[in-house]
């Protein structure tokens, strides 16, 4: 079952022999002697890849919440619900991983020895039951779910400068006036860029060409400090630069409603004490670095 699923999840069963750490071939004869235990077609070749089959589809379905329950039965034989142990899977936002979930995750660990966390920082959305993840940092309006979620805080969406920038080419007063300004932006300098923003209640986008295109948060910060132009980022991303004197806000009565920041996890079963121990430590602890990271 758990072969099937990494090559349903995978697309094709090169990729799940690297993801399991088995042999092509061993994948490969696995997944056929299932099917022909089952008497029945699971997964076919497509022009995308491995496809399910009707069966295939029903049959992966009911292997998830058979597998999910033997985890929970060995996590149970284990001891996790009686003393915190066990490995813990966390993501977060890369940037909030590396500023803020990384120093509570250190410190959780001298707290809980038996707990050992693998911090996954990346900035797609991952998945509970497809990505393994018990913990989920996440910026952001979530969508209904039977997730919990403990509010940590809010974040601004801000656009900042550098003074000399600012300096050489003035300070805009207004959206529109993005037009006349050096944009960094992490679209190509080819495409029309927009930013969002809000007046009286109401939404409105301010269209810009940027003069440079990046593609991740450090590199804008970066030129934005350089002086290369204006720079739109997450207020805990340039808290001390704007503390600093470095990089200056600009447009703050126009700025779109706060961003919340929650915790998630998944609730719908019984709690590991590893998973509420996590928990219980780490929402305390980053709703102070939110506050502290206020600007």
């Amino acid at each position: 079952m758990a072969v099937l699923l990494a090559a349903a999840d995978a697309g094709s069963l090169s990729k799940a022999s690297r993801t399991l750490g088995l042999p092509l071939a061993t994948v490969s004869r696995k997944v056929a002697e299932l099917e022909l235990h089952l008497k029945a077609t699971l997964l076919v070749r497509s022009a995308k890849g491995l496809e399910l089959t009707p069966a295939g589809r029903s049959y992966v379905a009911a292997a998830r919440a058979i597998l999910e329950q033997v985890a929970e039965a060995e996590r149970a034989a284990s001891g996790e619900y009686s003393e915190p142990k066990g490995d813990l899977v966390v993501t977060a936002p890369i940037m909030f991983g590396r500023l803020h979930a990384l120093p509570v995750v250190t410190r959780f660990l001298s707290a809980y020895p038996d707990v050992a966390v693998d911090l996954v920082m990346t900035d797609r959305v991952a998945h509970f039951l497809d990505d393994q993840i018990d913990v989920a940092l996440r910026i952001g309006q979530l969508p209904d779910s039977s997730l919990i979620a403990s509010r940590l805080g809010s974040v601004r969406h801000v656009i900042c400068a550098s003074p000399g920038y600012l300096a050489a080419n003035g300070r805009p007063a207004a959206p529109e006036d993005l037009a006349r300004h050096s944009v960094i932006s992490f679209q190509s300098v080819s495409v029309p860029g927009a930013w969002p923003f809000e007046i009286d209640g109401a939404e409105i986008s301010a269209s810009f060409r940027a003069r440079l295109g990046v593609n991740t948060i450090d590199a804008a910060i970066e030129a934005g400090l350089s002086g290369a132009g204006l720079v739109r980022a997450l207020s805990y991303q340039v808290v001390d630069h704007v503390r600093s004197g470095r990089l200056e806000l600009v447009l703050e009565a126009f700025e779109p409603a706060p961003r919340p920041v929650h915790l998630v996890y998944d609730g719908r079963t019984r709690l590991p004490l590893k998973l509420r121990a996590f928990v219980d430590f780490a929402v305390p602890l980053l709703r102070q670095r939110l506050v502290e990271a206020v600007i």
